[in-house]
């Protein structure tokens, strides 16, 4: 099978995960068992994405570093958020907002802690940049004076590099740590009694639904790294709104006979309106 068939079932197999954990969400909203139930859909899909690259030889360097610097670790960083936010609800102690808001807070320092241990890295990978790439996301291709991934060789090294998992891990990190401030943001607003927004969303719900995925598929939120889920989450919360089930709600958009994005044409108009008006 060649490199490029295979690509587009990865993408296709990532889209299904995250159509999958949505529907966790819509089912259940208890955070544990959303997260139980997330793990067990990522280990099966990541047996399906090992099963198509254990044994595959890339037809050049490129193709093999975009795989493991950009396609795998979205989805071992979801293995690692989800199994992150299981371990700490599971762990929750029943204490008062005060207590519970520094066990929050003590997580947070532990995220800082592996930021200072790979600073060097994380540099390289917020840069973007790739002369290392050839050395660091090529399997059986490492260099001993470089820092490793942690549990390097514990890996099955046809489907690892030495440091596709740090890569995974950053981003998983990073959604690790919203989710953290999110809690941490409740705990602060039940405790000082803060004012719901004067801000309340007057459209329709479903034109919401059109907007937020415009934005999501855009990647609008956390460098393209938020699940759907979240951002609807984040809308819901923010304009004190319940969206249902937007998935429903956005097949119902997709079956519209014409102007199917009619919401974000009328946002559209209306900009382009008021700034043709302020130019006259």
């Amino acid at each position: 099978m060649v490199t490029k068939t295979i690509f587009k079932k990865i993408t296709q197999l990532h889209s299904e995960l995250e159509l999958k954990i949505n529907q966790v969400y819509d089912d259940d909203g208890d955070i544990v068992k959303i997260a139980e139930k997330s793990l067990i859909l990522i280990d099966e899909t990541i047996r399906k994405l090992k099963d198509l690259i254990t044994k595959h030889q890339f037809e050049n360097i490129a193709e093999e570093v975009y795989f493991f610097k950009k396609l795998k670790p979205q989805f071992i960083s979801k293995f690692i958020y989800y199994s992150s936010v299981l371990d700490i609800e599971s762990h929750k102690p029943d204490v008062g907002n005060k207590i519970l808001k520094k066990y929050y807070e003590a997580e947070q320092e532990k995220l800082k802690i592996f930021y200072v241990e790979q600073s060097e890295f994380y540099s390289y990978y917020r840069r973007d940049a790739t002369y290392l790439d050839h050395k660091i996301f090529i399997r059986n291709s490492y260099d001993l004076k470089m820092k490793l991934s942690f549990g390097f060789y514990n890996f099955d090294t046809s489907f690892t590099t030495s440091h596709d998992h740090i890569i995974a891990k950053l981003i998983a990190n990073q959604q690790f740590d919203q989710y953290l401030r999110k809690q941490i943001e409740k705990l602060s607003e039940n405790s000082d009694g803060t004012a719901m927004s004067p801000v309340v969303w007057s459209a329709s719900k479903v034109a919401l639904v059109e907007l937020v995925f415009a934005l999501y598929q855009t990647k609008c939120f956390n460098g393209g790294q938020a699940d759907l889920a979240e951002v609807v989450r984040w809308a819901e919360k923010s304009l004190n709104i319940s969206l249902g089930n937007y998935h429903k709600t956005f097949g119902e958009i997709r079956l519209r006979k014409s102007d199917r994005t009619k919401f974000l044409m009328l946002l559209n108009h209306n900009l382009n309106s008021h700034m043709d008006a302020l130019d006259e």
